[in-house]
């Protein structure tokens, strides 16, 4: 399953009337949970939202928001409905994060992260807060794949174990320009003939 990418804005008010205003005009308020970064406050369109919750992956749905230029990879970690008519009063996303330091990039190496969707199976009630990526003994020309990724307790991700999710690549070297062999050809010849010359001017000084 793939994600479903879902469009976000951000809000820079909170509170209950605020909530009620942008309910009011068909979007949800939101906030999204990341590792070492303070919440960010967003909005979503209820009709999109709830189109992504009715995939096969249902709650559990990987989603890409999308906040301007930049996207997040989240779970929807807790939702919130009215009690009665069932729209949607609020939801909590939660990134999906990298771990830990590979020694590899500290030799010069660059950590490409070639995977940045799980697909997990749990219940609504045991989603886990994040799913992490330790890299942390990564060395140059390693690579991280979904089998060595720890599901937390009470979920199961669902990817090919052997999806490649980081690795580390050698560093680029820019390659010396190489002197064609016919250019290096000519200055040796030119060298010769200015040492000869020297050598025939020097005999006819003697002579003279």
């Amino acid at each position: 399953m793939s994600e479903y990418k879902l469009a976000a804005e951000n809000r820079s008010d909170a509170g209950k009337g605020v909530a009620r205003r942008l309910r009011a005009t068909g979007r949800v308020p939101a906030v999204l949970y990341g590792h070492g970064t303070k919440p960010q406050h967003l909005s979503v369109d209820a009709r999109q939202l709830g189109q992504a919750l009715r995939t096969d992956a249902g709650a559990n749905v990987l989603i890409s928001l999308e906040v301007g230029r930049d996207q997040h990879l989240a779970l929807a970690k807790e939702i919130q409905r009215h009690p009665v008519r069932g729209d949607f009063i609020h939801v909590d996303f939660i990134q999906v994060r990298l771990v830990g330091e590979a020694p590899g990039v500290r030799e010069g190496g660059i950590a490409d992260q070639d995977l940045y969707q799980l697909n997990v199976e749990a219940e609504v009630t045991a989603v886990p807060e994040a799913i992490e990526a330790d890299v942390s003994g990564l060395a140059i020309g390693d690579v991280l794949r979904v089998a060595d990724l720890k599901a937390p307790g009470g979920a199961v991700i669902l990817d090919d174990p052997e999806a490649v999710v980081v690795s580390v690549a050698a560093p680029t070297v820019e390659a010396e320009p190489e002197v064609a062999e016919g250019e290096e050809g000519e200055a040796a010849e030119g060298g010769e003939g200015a040492t000869a010359e020297d050598a025939g001017e020097g005999e006819d000084r003697s002579e003279g």
